[in-house]
């Protein structure tokens, strides 16, 4: 299986979650502070629009009692990039593009790699794998379907914050005149 990864994605080894995190699984589903968690039999994903939105959470994980970096690598926490993959050294993890059904379109994820790199590239199992999704994901209002990254130096220029509106908050675009969603977790 593999996790769907969309925005800044937070992925932790499910096995650390058992064995190291306060409360387990348990308590690591009451400390998801949003609607994007999707798992895996090795991987859990939650997906976060904002830099500060992920430090806060990784901070709640290793409270917990994972660990994010060690000695310069990933350990049991990996922060991934839609676009650009795992922002640290993370042996224990793949990522790439996915085909996840059969209209041929392709998603960024993320699936646990074990056992020894045998060459550069991108690691895929031999069985075909399923991607796991938040509930009632779908491709055609997905951030896959729908990608916009915005620069710190845009937002702060060119993007004024109107309100807070059903976890999101919301700007108006003075470039387009278009509204902007950000998605943020709950508090």
């Amino acid at each position: 299986m593999a996790v769907l990864v969309e925005a800044i994605s937070v992925i932790v080894r499910r096995e650390a979650i058992a064995e190291r995190f306060s409360g387990g699984w348990q308590r690591f589903l009451a400390i998801v502070p949003n609607r994007t968690l999707c798992s895996d039999e090795n991987l859990a994903r939650v997906g976060f629009m904002s830099p500060p939105d992920v430090a806060a959470f990784i901070s709640r994980l290793e409270q917990g009692g994972l660990t994010f970096v060690h000695d310069g690598r990933a350990l049991d926490i990996a922060v991934v990039d839609q676009m650009r993959g795992p922002t640290i050294p993370a042996e224990w993890l793949e990522f790439g593009p996915l085909s996840f059904d059969e209209t041929g379109y392709k998603v960024s994820a993320c699936w646990l790699h074990e056992g020894p790199r045998i060459a550069t590239g991108i690691h895929v199992p031999a069985k075909p794998m399923t991607l796991a999704t938040p509930h009632d994901w779908s491709y055609d209002n997905s951030l896959s379907a729908q990608f916009t990254f915005v620069e710190n130096e845009q937002r702060q220029n060119d993007l004024e914050f109107l309100h807070h509106e059903d976890g999101m908050d919301v700007y108006l675009e003075r470039s387009s005149g278009k509204k902007v969603y950000v998605g943020r977790p709950k508090g």
